[in-house]
């Protein structure tokens, strides 16, 4: 216990003085579009890259900055630097897709979510359609009306909202309904088996289908084998995100390949 409560006290120091050196950095994941194989999207991911420790991804230190409270800083970093990195690639030249950051539970509940990300699309000088956001539904169903209000406010500024991580908070199709949402996520749990189970697969088909049904957008994230891929584009999911299409990459690769496919048109 002492060794446990020792470590996280240093991982907190080290976030702490990683947020005043600039230490994290961005990397962005494609979306495809399933039907023209394009680039439609794309998701920010933080990455901390520790002098000692190396790159540390998400899972090691975004729950002691939950824990800590450093999560609102933390997120409105990524905001801002989302936005910047976004008019960066259309001073160069590169029509940048929607780029979708998530949002943690700690954000809304501070009440300064909607200020700050209006405050990073305007020092960045971008329209607020490239910026979507991300919630998880577990989020969305234990804070309630407090996150409706503040995403009905964001999706009246022009940006779109998506559900991550499907499938794993216990919420209907039918209450998703009555929300601020344009598009799903379904959770990777559900796209892993879906080549070797068929009730993997017919739930994900019910899911892709109702969704549409509702005019929700649906994208099916952890795609990693062409026969997932397969399978999805059966089901006309409209769009599929995993290791098959790419792994995150930092900007300078990611430019190169949306320059590449720009070229190619």
């Amino acid at each position: 216990m002492n060794a446990v409560a020792l470590r996280r006290l240093i991982l907190e120091g080290k976030i702490r003085r990683a947020l005043e050196l600039g230490e994290f950095e961005v990397h962005y994941q494609p979306k495809v579009d399933v039907a023209s194989g394009r680039t439609c999207g794309l998701e920010a991911l933080l990455r901390w890259r520790d002098p000692e420790l190396g790159l540390v991804l998400p899972g090691d230190f975004i729950p002691i900055a939950e824990e800590t409270g450093l999560i609102e800083p933390l997120g409105d970093w990524v905001l801002r630097a989302v936005c910047r990195e976004i008019a960066e690639l259309r001073a160069r030249g590169i029509p940048p897709p929607p780029i979708a950051v998530n949002l943690s539970a700690h954000q809304f509940r501070s009440g300064r979510l909607v200020e700050q990300v209006r405050a990073a699309v305007h020092a960045a000088g971008i329209e607020p359609t490239l910026l979507e956001l991300e919630i998880t539904e577990s989020v969305l169903m234990q804070d309630g009306a407090p996150v409706v209000a503040a995403l009905e406010t964001l999706r009246a500024d022009g940006h779109t909202i998506s559900i991550d991580d499907f499938g794993t908070g216990y919420s209907s199709l039918a209450y998703l309904r009555r929300l601020p949402v344009d598009s799903l996520k379904i959770d990777r749990s559900f796209i892993r088996d879906i080549a070797s189970r068929d009730d993997d697969a017919a739930l994900t088909e019910s899911i892709i289908r109702m969704a549409q049904a509702l005019r929700l957008r649906v994208v099916a994230e952890g795609v990693e084998t062409e026969e997932q891929r397969a399978l999805l584009s059966r089901f006309a999911c409209d769009e599929i995100q995993g290791y098959l299409i790419a792994r995150p990459m930092p900007l300078v690769e990611i430019e190169a390949r949306l320059r590449a496919e720009s070229e190619s048109r």
